[in-house]
């Protein structure tokens, strides 16, 4: 499991990243929880207190939530709790995800193209794109910006609408899924299903054979397209917080 969220944490770079022990910190002006949270896998080289404390301050430099990412079950979990910290069931997408994992070539169909196109960030990042945003999404390993387009009228073979996007970063031979959207007019075509095959096919030029995600656990369509596909839940892990801030 700790592997595999090292290589996830990867492909998800944050803008600041200190290590402590083998826990990683990470900080991105509040973009996703993954990347403003301490991923506690290893021996953070200190006591469990010491090092919670020391997490704090650094999410106090970097103006972020104190949020420790835990393997549920892990060893860590139970210590963590005794140093008073909570389950964060207030975090905006949920405090617990399930990691899925599947073979690629179960599901891969033909090869996405990258484009770095506006409306690939429209849909992935909003209107507004920052620097974090742009660095989480654009770095870690080799990344594609694979997106289904619409031909908007005229002969401009630019001026198209992205009704589909995600994004996909191989790191080691992983693929590494995130940012799965369809626009509402355009569900329920199996789109998502296209997407993620092209991506898949994508991957395995790249030299990846798994394809590695992670989703809340209460957004049972997502688990349930995964799953179809062949992925099925490695581990889960959750959000924690300090109990009182």
């Amino acid at each position: 499991m700790d592997d595999l969220e090292t290589l996830c944490a990867r492909a998800w770079p944050a803008l600041a990243e200190v290590p402590l022990g083998d826990w990683l910190m990470r900080a991105a002006d509040g973009f996703t929880g993954r990347a403003n949270s301490t991923l506690t896998c290893g021996d953070p080289g200190t006591s469990i207190p010491r090092a919670l404390s020391t997490v704090e301050g650094f999410a106090r430099d970097h103006g972020i939530k104190p949020t420790a990412h835990v393997v549920k079950g892990s060893v860590h979990e139970r210590a963590i709790e005794a140093a008073g910290w909570r389950v964060d069931l207030d975090h905006p997408g949920g405090a617990e995800s399930q990691v899925m994992t599947g073979p690629l070539e179960k599901f891969a169909e033909g090869v996405a193209v990258s484009r770095d196109l506006p409306g690939w960030w429209d849909m992935t990042a909003g209107s507004e794109v920052t620097a974090a945003q742009r660095h989480v999404l654009g770095s870690g390993g080799d990344v594609c910006f694979a997106s289904l387009t619409e031909r908007d009228r005229g002969n401009d073979p630019e001026n198209v609408t992205v009704i589909a996007a995600v994004r996909g970063a191989v790191v080691e031979d992983v693929l590494h899924v995130a940012r799965l959207a369809v626009r509402p007019s355009h569900r329920r075509q199996g789109l998502a299903r296209r997407l993620m095959g092209e991506l898949a096919g994508w991957g395995l030029e790249q030299g990846a054979t798994t394809c590695a995600l992670q989703v809340a656990e209460h957004n049972e369509a997502a688990i349930r397209l995964y799953e179809d596909l062949g992925c099925a839940e490695h581990h889960r892990y959750r959000y924690w917080v300090p109990a009182v801030s």
